[in-house]
């Protein structure tokens, strides 16, 4: 079952999980690697890693003493392509718009396209 977009979004929503993520994207980690890089408690980084774990956006395994964290790519999926539905909307152009203003501001208030 696939957890609810809200916990998806909601496991995101904080820095020390998406720093989690993207370590968790080059390689396999234990726990405890996990924690290194952050000024945090172990209970800390683990109450972390058990929403990230619930969101289903990493998987945690037992080996022997060691729990290791992987990052789980199905996780992110629902919510990919729930974003990817507001790609429709064509993008603004701003360099486009830059030089359509530039061009407007050129021709001066007595253009006769401005009239």
């Amino acid at each position: 079952m696939t957890p609810p977009l809200d916990l998806v979004f909601a496991a995101l929503a904080d820095p020390t999980r998406r720093a989690i993520l993207s370590m968790l994207l080059e390689d396999d980690m234990a726990v405890t690697d996990v924690a290194d890089p952050f000024a945090m408690s172990l209970a800390a980084i683990s109450k972390h890693l058990a929403i990230l774990d619930r969101a289903g956006l990493i998987a945690r395994e037992r080996r022997g003493r060691v729990t290791w964290c992987k990052l789980d790519p199905d996780g992110l999926r629902a919510a990919s392509v729930w974003m990817q539905g507001f790609g429709q909307f064509e993008p603004v152009h701003l360099d486009a718009f830059e030089r359509f203003l530039a061009a407007e501001l050129a021709a001066g208030p007595d253009h006769p396209e401005r009239a």
